[in-house]
């Protein structure tokens, strides 16, 4: 079984929209979706969301702050996933709660180098 990243995507707006009930219903698919991979083995980690602060590091080794607010989509969280083929991680990713609120899941193969290391 091969290693993939579902990177999980959402306009800035779209959970600021939702009231306290709509979240807790919302979390509450989250946590269903990510227990059934668990207890069905494609879930390898669930990996975590996102907080709203980073900082990034250019190539002359400036740090500015970040998230920026021109973005039209922000990255949330991430979990890893095994799956046969990249096909395979795609259709599990179908299930992902936040596709129901406007949105997506890009799903990458790892390269396997943590295999690698100590």
């Amino acid at each position: 079984m091969a290693k993939f990243l579902f990177l999980f995507r959402s306009t800035p707006e779209a959970h600021y929209k939702m009231t306290p009930e709509q979240m807790q219903q919302n979390h509450t698919r989250w946590v269903k979706w990510l227990g059934d991979g668990v207890q069905k083995g494609w879930v390898a980690d669930v990996g975590d969301g996102l907080g709203g602060d980073s900082r990034v590091v250019n190539p002359a080794k400036m740090v500015t702050d970040g998230p920026f607010m021109e973005a039209k989509e922000v990255v949330g969280g991430f979990t890893i996933v095994e799956a046969e083929n990249i096909d395979q991680a795609a259709e599990l990713a179908k299930g992902c709660p936040s596709l129901d609120l406007g949105g997506t899941v890009e799903v990458r193969p790892l390269w396997g180098f943590s295999r690698n290391t100590p």
